[in-house]
């Protein structure tokens, strides 16, 4: 299996997510392209691509599709690829627009989170390596609050918890600790947003103003943005 890992505008913390991987990482057979690993890279064509960042400009534009087209497989890997990052606010105040992958191309999984979790990226090569089909999360945070057995936050204590339209992946960290979940993961495909907000209208503007406020869900959905 070849293995390419890519980086587009963002803040390199996904691929770090690699490294942490430890003696797993030498369990790949082939990782091919990874400039922030290795000095010696082959860029052909790839069974798996990891793509991390946001697209920028059209250079940006015509190097995605360039790697799709070598890529059997392409996994977008964190919030800057998989909703358009912290640099994408600028989108509701500028011309310019800067984007998730997925808006260009045909994106066969996301890796959600700022930073994806090792653990997360850990499962899904090795599940790939034994040629199983990686099934991701796509339930709220709630149901993680759940599993292990945590006070909700929002009815204990009154703090805002974004936990009922947020992706699960993270294991409820903020929760975990008495504090409302800051949306990291991205909302889920299906979110009540409507119903969510009618409780908390005040998180509109900060949900505005976060990595993943480009995600397609809340342009279709709150911004009524393309």
């Amino acid at each position: 299996m070849k293995i390419g890992v890519f980086k587009f505008s963002s803040c390199d913390g996904c691929q770090l997510a690699f490294f942490e991987m430890e003696e797993e990482l030498f369990k790949i057979p082939s990782i091919s392209y990874f400039l922030e690993a290795q000095s010696v890279n082959e860029y052909g064509h790839f069974d798996v691509s990891f793509v991390e960042g946001s697209v920028s400009n059209r250079e940006d534009e015509e190097r995605i599709r360039d790697i799709r087209q070598r890529s059997k497989v392409l996994v977008a890997i964190g919030a800057c690829a998989v909703s358009g990052g912290i640099q994408s606010v600028g989108n509701f105040e500028e011309l310019l627009k800067t984007r998730p992958i997925k808006d260009y191309v045909d994106v066969d999984y996301e890796l959600a989170g700022c930073p994806i979790s090792a653990h997360t990226l850990r499962d899904f090569l090795m599940t790939l390596l034994h040629g199983r089909t990686p099934s991701l999360p796509d339930h709220p945070v709630c149901l993680e609050c759940k599993r292990k057995g945590k006070v909700c936050v929002t009815v204990s204590r009154g703090e805002i918890c974004l936990g009922p339209i947020t992706r699960a992946g993270c294991g409820a960290i903020c929760p975990s600790y008495s504090r409302g979940c800051y949306g990291c993961y991205g909302p889920v495909s299906r979110p009540n947003l409507e119903a969510f907000l009618k409780c908390f209208p005040q998180v509109e503007e900060p949900i505005k103003l976060s990595f993943n406020a480009y995600n397609k869900v809340y342009r279709e959905n709150l911004w009524k943005s393309e």
